[in-house]
């Protein structure tokens, strides 16, 4: 039987076989821009994001995944977003916001080279966080799902198009106050009045599981991950916040028989099983070192091991030291070695350490997708 590069993602998330393993090389943003001609501040403003990664996944013939941005509206919210040069290749957006007759402002800057980043955090004191997390949560909040409606018809078999769910929660905050502060209100911050933030965080997102399930035909959800990692808050504290929002998640999403896919960038290694016990159905991208510390057949067996076949790791391929700057035969070897290691589980996709790289010579590309492909 011949399968389709969904299908055979979709395969993978149950944790069945299906002709092969399907190979996911993460184009996220660097190199599909540069294979289609863009600079980063046109993919990332002008091109639908889905399209651009359905154009890659389709030149090279691979499975992969990505994901759909739904908008969100709110009749008391004005927004006004503005563009201005500030440098040679460099632009800072400007987004004003105005809810219940209170002003907001945060920036961004975008480079032609390089990614977005945020400059200014909406949150600039402590006063700030409740109305903004108000704004955040709001029960008047609309989800409007016919852009993401299209976007998955379109992009049909061709990858799987998955429902972003945003971060986990320290990243929810996070995002909005920046690391450092977020990290200070953590350790300082009464326990009890962060628990009724994700309290009211967890009540948000699940109607917005509900309503996706309800309003559209999107099979699996994904939750990022900026700063909620063992490299960057540590294992004990991403315990402590982020695993039991992650758990409620997947069990709400199970509830619609609906997939969960949690990409946790960096060293992974010592919340391995943790994943097996939240119940997700994928993780992604169980780097090698330096970065993360999944490393050669035997890292990538006490994976296994730790996983017990309950959850499909997707990755490790190196994307600088082998994809980059190794040769063929590097490539050939990680994914031999992903092979053995995963032999007689279907709970396996091929994938990359994180995000292809604008560098990465095409040939490595194509002799990773290629090993992954041979049965």
């Amino acid at each position: 039987m011949k399968y389709t590069p969904k299908q055979r993602m979709l395969h993978a998330y149950r944790g069945m076989f299906s002709d092969r393993y399907p190979v996911a090389p993460e184009f996220w943003y660097l190199y599909p821009a540069k294979v289609l001609g863009l600079s980063m501040i046109e993919f990332e403003r002008e091109i639908p994001f889905w399209e651009s990664l359905q154009k890659i996944f389709t030149l090279h013939q691979t499975e992969g995944w990505g994901a759909a941005f739904p908008q969100v509206n709110n009749p008391d919210l004005e927004k006004k977003v503005t563009l201005k040069k500030t440098e040679e290749t460099r632009y800072l957006e400007t987004t004003r916001i105005r809810f219940r007759g209170v002003a907001y402002e945060k920036t961004k800057v975008f480079d032609e080279r390089e990614p977005s980043w945020g400059k200014q955090h909406i949150v600039k004191n402590n006063k700030d966080l409740e109305p903004v997390i108000e704004m955040e949560l709001s029960h008047r909040n609309e989800f409007d799902f016919t852009k993401v409606n299209k976007a998955h018809k379109n992009v049909g078999e061709d990858y799987l198009l998955e429902m972003w769910m945003g971060t986990p929660f320290f990243d929810f905050l996070a995002g909005m106050m920046g690391f450092e502060d977020a990290v200070m209100f953590f350790a300082l911050e009464d326990k009890k009045k962060i628990e009724n933030i994700r309290t009211k965080f967890i009540d948000y997102q699940k109607r917005f599981i509900r309503e996706v399930c309800e309003y559209t035909e999107f099979e699996s959800f994904v939750i990022g991950c900026s700063y909620s990692c063992n490299s960057l808050i540590g294992p004990a504290m991403w315990r402590q916040w982020d695993k039991p929002y992650i758990k409620t998640m997947a069990d709400e999403i199970h509830k619609y028989g609906k997939f969960l896919h949690v990409h946790f960038h960096g060293r992974v290694m010592e919340t391995v099983k943790d994943f097996a016990e939240i119940g997700v159905d994928c993780v992604c991208p169980f780097e090698r070192g330096p970065g993360g510390d999944v490393d050669g057949l035997e890292g990538l067996k006490e994976v296994r091991r730790l996983l017990n076949d309950k959850v499909t790791m997707n990755g490790n391929v190196h994307t600088v030291e082998t994809l980059i700057r190794g040769s063929i035969k590097d490539v050939v070897r990680e994914v031999q070695e992903i092979k053995e290691a995963f032999k007689g589980s279907p709970r396996l996709i091929i994938g990359t350490g994180d995000q292809v790289g604008r560098e990465t010579p095409k040939e490595n590309i194509e002799a990773m997708i290629q090993e992954a492909k041979k049965q």
